[in-house]
């Protein structure tokens, strides 16, 4: 799945390049995970104002009302000219006299929803419980760990549901933990304060590296221009079970949580 540092360098691709773009042609293939909200021809004329992120959710703010986009699964968006005829897999172009937007989405997990504002019902319902932004100021270490205080499920669990901090998904969390040296099954509620500043640090330190390596490229993600990641090259612990630990050389450990896959090294991360 498409985490935060995929949809960051998606939007980074792309908001240059389409922001003052007039919306000339709207279309859908199949049906995506949620309803579009509006008939895509209502969708003409308007302007392209900027795009935002706000955890794995792109926001194309328009002069009036908004695009929510979802990746989905396995989920990319391309931006550019003369794009090929829609493919199979090819659910929602938005054709701009600054070139076409394109989501194509093979599982159709993903999603576009429009609303009239973040105030809008539909929004809200999306984003109304999201955490706070790991790499901007509002991530506080001290509320980090009073907020953990407050939830008995594993670690690993507290960063996937996204409600104290967004964006943390299976990849980043596993290598998160590791560089923390946090075992992926203890419990939130049992960390200590300096552990927590610890992982506080270890996941704004990883996810602005995935950054830099345009996130990870695990089947077929691509940025909006193209560009595959590089992250998934230099993963200490995530898809290396049996595979020696780069700090210990212990074999690298699997679990299931919660239908994920977790990696770790039983030796490097205590509970």
């Amino acid at each position: 799945m498409p985490e935060l540092p995929e949809v960051e360098v998606t939007r980074r691709s792309l908001a240059g390049r389409i922001a003052g773009a007039r919306i000339e042609r709207a279309s859908l293939g199949k049906p995506l995970r949620w309803p579009l909200g509006l008939e895509p021809a209502e969708l003409h004329d308007r302007t392209v104002l900027r795009v935002r992120r706000r955890g794995k959710y792109l926001l194309l703010d328009l002069d009036r009302g908004l695009l929510l986009i979802h990746l989905g699964m396995s989920g990319s968006l391309a931006f550019a000219s003369g794009l090929p005829a829609p493919g199979p897999h090819d659910h929602f172009d938005l054709e701009t006299n600054h070139g076409r937007l394109r989501l194509h989405d093979p599982r159709r997990f993903g999603a576009v929803v429009w609303a009239e504002s973040e105030h809008d019902p539909r929004a809200r319902k999306l984003l109304g419980k999201l955490g706070v932004e790991p790499l901007e100021d509002d991530f506080d270490a001290g509320q980090f760990w009073h907020a953990l205080r407050r939830r008995r499920a594993s670690i690993k669990q507290v960063l996937l549901a996204s409600d104290i901090v967004v964006g943390v998904g299976n990849i980043y969390a596993s290598e998160a933990l590791f560089a923390a040296g946090i075992h992926p099954a203890l419990s939130a509620a049992q960390l200590s304060q300096p552990r927590a500043a610890r992982l506080h640090q270890m996941i704004r330190e990883v996810l602005a590296r995935a950054l830099e390596r345009g996130g990870s490229t695990l089947r077929d993600f691509s940025s909006a221009d193209g560009q595959s990641g590089h992250f998934q090259l230099e993963a200490r612990v995530y898809d290396r079970a049996g595979q020696p630990c780069r700090v210990c050389g212990t074999a690298i450990a699997s679990l299931r949580q919660g239908q994920r896959s977790t990696f770790f090294c039983p030796r490097c991360q205590t509970l």
